[in-house]
């Protein structure tokens, strides 16, 4: 199989969560083009499941979409080095009130892979402990706990899109519920 080769990688804006670059990238026709590629730090997500079964979800609104939407507790990364993991414990607190000293690793995602390199490791967090939440100045968030059964109808209707969340949500229900 042929090679792709990167000749250059312009930034063309930075940001707080992203990087935005120009490539410039020659393909084994010979031709070179310039594609769009956004970098990012990466990110841990959380299902927090109550001992009563109930999974802690998240409604916040999204800028992007223009609208609440309903989703796992997640974060991006302090810094590209940061464990995963540790992201998550912190993530889980600050947006649900909630720690766990039982935090499992599901399933690792890419979320965009045509332009963007974001990776979220998802983890599943039992036994929970209340606590407080700790919400960054810029965020409003409910957390609303909810049967798997009605999350999994919720994202076969249309309800839930958010991609880390239909994977997370899908991956517990099978790996733990529907064997």
């Amino acid at each position: 199989m042929e090679e792709i080769r990167r000749i250059n990688r312009e930034l063309v804006y930075k940001g707080h969560i992203i990087d935005m670059y120009k490539d410039t990238v020659e393909i084994p026709n010979g031709n070179v083009a310039e594609w769009d590629f956004i970098g990012h730090k990466g990110a841990a997500a959380v299902i927090p499941v109550t001992n009563d079964g109930k999974i802690l979800m998240v409604r916040q609104y999204r800028n992007a979409l223009d609208r609440y939407t309903v989703e796992i507790p997640a974060g991006g990364l302090e810094n590209k080095d940061e464990p995963m993991i540790k992201c998550a414990a912190r993530e889980l607190e600050e947006e649900t009130g909630y720690k766990s000293d039982n935090l499992e690793f599901l399933l690792s995602l890419r979320t965009t892979v045509a332009f963007c390199n974001e990776k979220i490791e998802v983890f599943l967090a039992t036994n929970l402990k209340k606590t407080k939440q700790h919400l960054d100045e810029d965020e409003y968030i409910d957390v609303v706990p909810y049967d798997v059964e009605e999350l999994v109808d919720m994202i076969y209707a249309g309800k839930i899109e958010d991609s880390k969340t239909v994977a997370a949500v899908l991956a517990y229900y099978a790996k733990y519920l529907h064997k």
